[in-house]
């Protein structure tokens, strides 16, 4: 194998570059800013997306597709939104290329082919999407429309970083539209709490439901509310948004439905999405110096055979009683692989699905045979034990359940560790640097006092929680009253 991964605790940063790279997950592209997501990558990925996908169904929505290019205009028509993006837009001005007749095999933009008009790269889709509802929706049969698509979005990111920040991510994001606020406030609630299940039932990671202030709302959002989990070196990662839109886009898109009194008005949208920035969430959670750390609801292998082996003869005998318990634990639900490559040795394959994160290892040699047993390993703790073979299905069931819970057990723990009650704006900058988290500290309530909070130690609002308290207190920066404390971290 490759040498070790440098320790999370010399270099974060550099830690999960090389984890990402080394564990195949992804690498980067010929293209600036932008990624390749290798097949075990994106087998994660798919997993989350099946996941998703479900809850998505069970909550009544259905998939469809809309177009990666937005015409300028419609663009422009919800402002807020387009003056959010606009330093991140990709845009497409010509339609074909040429021979350059003075450099020979080189091509050039052809000036005939301008566009009538400039297209947008989508960086997010609500303009399109409310552009194409005007033409759906005339009555309040018509509503509500509950939509999610699965695409891929361009937003030209300056510092760009594997799976966390790229120029092009994949994504999904739901667009729904109702017949009144409280519809669509619901709905807003209710796929925030979607994701909070997925990510704290399958990904195992605690999260803090809240909602965002007004500076780091979504542009064109009357409220945005959000997941956020905590990772290892104490940094906040928003894992989901979802966006009460009130009536803005269908306001800018003229959409309005005929009510059931005669009236006509205005319909009230949402929209909400996660991306795979959720596999660097799953890594960074997670993952130590050995490379990934898998929950076993989310591993696209969830147990590893490994034959300990001399000669083809010691293989087949091997290969005969591994066969039996591959199949009865793919048969009770289990995703397994039989690594029988003749290419590598056992320790290679030892570190290599180690690294990968595969949550349970077992390995069966000639004395294994024997005994009746095999040797299992658990990613998690690191930890062997010998099991009988008649047991192996029944122990390897419950321990995926056990590895599952102790992920989030062990995460949920560092994460509760690491919120800390603030009173003093010293101590505030002294925290943040000496030990990192979410700092729960009174906050005026101002856009300029965030700010300027930001300015001065790079954290941020990252919510105030769902969950909230009235607290009566003073800001911590202004000293101004305060009925409640807000949430502030250092984020990715």
């Amino acid at each position: 194998m490759a040498k070790k991964l440098t320790k999370r605790s010399e270099d974060y940063s550099k830690w999960y570059n090389e984890l990402v790279v080394k564990a195949d997950l992804a690498e980067n592209s010929a293209v600036r800013g932008c990624m390749v997501i290798k097949p075990y990558g994106f087998s994660i990925w798919e997993k989350m997306q099946a996941e998703l996908d479900r809850m998505f169904k069970e909550t009544g929505h259905s998939n469809a597709y809309f177009p990666l290019f937005v015409p300028k205009s419609l663009f422009e028509a919800e402002e807020k939104n387009a003056e959010g993006f606009a330093k991140e837009c990709a845009i497409v001005t010509h339609y074909r290329l040429k021979n350059d007749p003075d450099r020979e095999g080189k091509l050039m933009v052809d000036p005939n082919a301008k566009l009538e008009e400039e297209l947008v790269v989508r960086p997010t889709s609500e303009a399109i999407i409310w552009n194409t509802y005007k033409n759906w929706i005339q009555s309040y049969r018509d509503l509500p429309i509950l939509l999610n698509q699965w695409a891929n979005v361009v937003r030209w990111e300056m510092r760009t970083r594997l799976f966390l920040r790229t120029a092009e991510f994949l994504w999904q994001e739901g667009h729904t539209a109702h017949a009144t606020q409280s519809e669509a406030m619901e709905e807003a609630l209710r796929m925030n709490g979607v994701y909070a299940d997925f990510a704290e039932n399958f990904m195992a990671i605690p999260v803090i439901q809240g909602v965002k202030s007004a500076n780091e709302r979504f542009a064109g959002a009357e409220e945005t509310f959000c997941i956020e989990a905590l990772m290892q070196d104490g940094k906040a990662l928003q894992a989901g948004t979802s966006h009460f839109l009130g009536q803005n886009f269908a306001k800018a898109f003229d959409v309005k439905f005929a009510t059931k009194e005669g009236g006509l008005e205005y319909v009230w949208a949402t929209s909400w999405g996660v991306s795979t920035r959720l596999m660097g969430a799953l890594i960074m959670t997670h993952s130590d110096d050995n490379g990934l750390v898998l929950p076993p609801n989310l591993a696209p292998v969830q147990v590893v055979f490994i034959p300990i082996y001399r000669g083809e003869e010691e293989l087949k005998s091997i290969t005969k009683v591994v066969g039996p318990m591959v199949e009865a634990l793919k048969n009770s639900g289990v995703r397994v692989q039989f690594d029988d490559r003749d290419t590598y040795k056992p320790g290679y394959k030892f570190n290599e699905h180690e690294l990968k994160g595969v949550p349970i290892r077992i390995a069966v040699g000639p004395k294994d045979i024997e005994k009746g047993t095999v040797e299992l390993a658990r990613r998690d703790l690191l930890t062997k034990e010998y099991i009988p073979q008649s047991e192996l299905v029944s122990t390897v069931k419950a321990l995926l359940e056990e590895i599952q819970t102790n992920l989030m057990k062990r995460a949920q723990e560092f994460r509760d560790a690491h919120i800390t009650k603030v009173d003093a704006y010293d101590e505030f900058k002294e925290l943040l640097e000496s030990k990192g988290g979410f700092l729960s500290a009174h906050w005026d309530g101002t856009p300029e006092t965030e700010e300027r909070i930001k300015k001065e130690t790079k954290a941020t609002i990252r919510c105030i929680p769902l969950d909230n308290q009235q607290e009566l207190g003073s800001c911590i920066y202004s000293g101004k009253p305060s009925t409640q404390r807000v949430l502030f971290a250092k984020a990715y």
